[in-house]
């Protein structure tokens, strides 16, 4: 039942991806993602791995995962922010020719469950300013994160 449930699911993201190609005139534009783990606990890293199996195959629509910062168009933050990693998260930013950053998780949006700890920080404003989108969930599924990835992926081919 739940495997029929996730398949419906992908084969309505795959009609919505067709539909907003078709809406930008039909020519797909590729999508490269620098992923910085700010300090998670890898569940959802697991679920941006899972977009790259043959489930989701996330590079038929032109989804890559891009090791280099100069060369990415979003940056997919995951974890809580952490003062260890926030000189790597600027850092990044300043690499990426346009900076813009979706955060993936719960974690990475609430600052709370975690405030009292000397290890977290806030956002720098820098980064604040840059982020454009947020994935929820504690880990969210790989189709919610693959449909943000679309829109993104239209919002920068506009």
């Amino acid at each position: 039942m739940e495997e029929k449930l996730r398949k419906n699911m992908l084969d309505q993201l795959v009609e919505q991806r067709k539909q907003s190609l078709k809406a930008i005139g039909g020519k797909p534009c590729s999508l490269f993602i620098r992923h910085l783990d700010c300090g998670s606990c890898n569940a959802c890293e697991m679920e941006l791995n899972a977009l790259t199996n043959p489930i989701y195959d996330a590079a038929q629509w032109g989804i890559h995962f891009e090791p280099s910062p100069r060369h990415a168009d979003i940056l997919a933050l995951t974890g809580i922010y952490v003062r260890s990693l926030d000189r790597a998260a600027r850092s990044t930013l300043e690499a990426m020719p346009v900076p813009r950053i979706v955060t993936i998780g719960d974690c990475a949006k609430s600052e709370e469950e975690f405030q009292n700890s000397y290890a977290i920080i806030p956002y720098p404003d820098e980064v604040r300013k840059a982020i454009i989108a947020h994935v929820p969930g504690c880990p969210p599924s790989p189709e919610k994160i693959l449909q943000a990835l679309f829109t993104m992926a239209n919002l920068i081919s506009k």
